[in-house]
């Protein structure tokens, strides 16, 4: 049963931060959507910064996992993540980045949650670089770098616009980027 609290803790928060934001979802709505008690939330959380950080750190595992199934889903080379971002931007939830939408709304570099906000973007290079090693890219880490400026360029601009086209035109810098 606290496995189960835990669980439903972390899935409506996670719900709820990615469709309103942070600041605005406060622990007494997850508790109320989550049908927790306080009493159990505060077993399994000392308080919302810690609850905010275990979502980001099982958002991250998801999120990498998800990103390197459907790389590997389009033929596995380092310009598919752009594919696999069109996709992700095509659907009705897009709502950005949750570690970019983290960074923004917490402003303390000290604070535990933006750390793992960064720490998955750190992740993410270390995805692109591995891709660009199995690709046998010259200079793997610093194409791996200028990928992840790219792609959370066109995570912002998806969320602008609307669009899966920024994914698109990410991936044409890209290209030129390998071919130069």
């Amino acid at each position: 049963m606290a496995v189960n609290a835990r669980a439903r803790l972390l899935s409506t928060a996670e719900t709820l931060f990615y469709a309103n934001g942070i600041r605005a979802v406060g622990v007494e709505r997850i508790l109320s959507e989550s049908g927790v008690g306080r009493a159990s939330f505060y077993r399994h959380f000392t308080g919302k910064e810690e609850l905010v950080t275990a979502v980001l750190e099982g958002r991250d595992v998801r999120w990498r996992a998800w990103l390197s199934e459907r790389v590997a889903a389009h033929g596995g080379h380092p310009l598919h993540v752009f594919d696999a971002l069109a996709e992700r931007f095509a659907t009705q939830d897009f709502r950005g980045c949750v570690a970019i939408n983290t960074m923004t709304e917490i402003a303390d570099p000290a604070s535990p949650a933006r750390r793992m906000a960064a720490l998955h973007k750190t992740r993410v290079i270390d995805l692109v670089e591995r891709l660009m090693r199995d690709a046998g890219v010259p200079e793997p880490g610093e194409r791996a770098r200028q990928f992840a400026l790219l792609m959370d360029g066109a995570i912002v601009t998806a969320l602008r616009e609307g669009t899966p086209d920024a994914a698109w035109r990410a991936r044409c810098i890209a290209e030129a980027l390998l071919a130069a």
